[in-house]
């Protein structure tokens, strides 16, 4: 299944303010990785952070650079 986003919105949004609570994995469609995500408050912190800055360098970086949206295919980023 295909999804789209905003690269702004789910980076900062998503990501940042909500990655703690596995909503960035709810929102790619990867429900078990939100659970386990919101349980363990984001890998206290660890793996909200590795997240984020893997969200910035796929949607600021060569991948996505001058596209505004981030396309996820089963929940894997598509490019």
């Amino acid at each position: 299944m295909e999804k789209r986003f905003n690269k702004h919105v789910f980076v900062w949004v998503f990501t940042w303010l909500l990655g703690a609570l596995g909503i960035d994995r709810f929102m790619r469609g990867q429900v078990l990785f939100g659970i386990l995500k919101l349980i363990t408050v984001g890998g206290c912190g660890i793996w909200a952070l590795v997240d984020w800055i893997i969200a910035m360098v796929k949607a600021y970086g060569s991948s996505f650079g001058s596209e505004e949206e981030l396309v996820f295919i089963d929940g894997a980023y598509a490019k």
